[in-house]
């Protein structure tokens, strides 16, 4: 099993940049795809970008050449960097890890909230 804990997330103004962290509880280097999702009110849960144990990204469209995901997979960490952020990237920000191999987000983080507003 595998424990996520996030962290980074608060109040921004649009235009300003954030860092999420999810800090995993064993060693997650060469078994676990890392991902972020995020959930707006009302809405469902939607993929914002992934990384393979190689180091392989992909983003939503919303979001590219805004984010980047990145993991120090010595740290057991995954990070998001935000930046240019906008009022409808307000959401709670999950982190997720699913096995190689497996289409299956088995592990969550409790999310963390991120909201952008002037």
């Amino acid at each position: 099993q595998v424990q996520l804990v996030e962290s980074g997330g608060g109040l921004v103004q649009p235009g300003g940049s954030l860092r999420l962290s999810c800090a995993a509880s064993r060693s997650i280097s060469s078994t676990y795809v890392m991902g972020w999702y995020r959930q707006a009110p009302g809405k469902a849960r939607e993929l914002v970008a992934t990384i393979t144990t190689g180091g392989s990204t992909n983003y939503a469209a919303s979001v590219k050449g805004r984010f980047t995901i990145s993991r120090d997979n010595a740290k057991n960490t995954v990070y998001l960097q935000m930046s240019s952020l906008k009022p409808e990237d307000t959401a709670v920000y999950y982190c997720g890890a699913r096995r190689l191999f497996t289409e299956v987000w088995a592990y969550w983080g409790q999310g963390t909230q991120v909201t952008v507003s002037s």
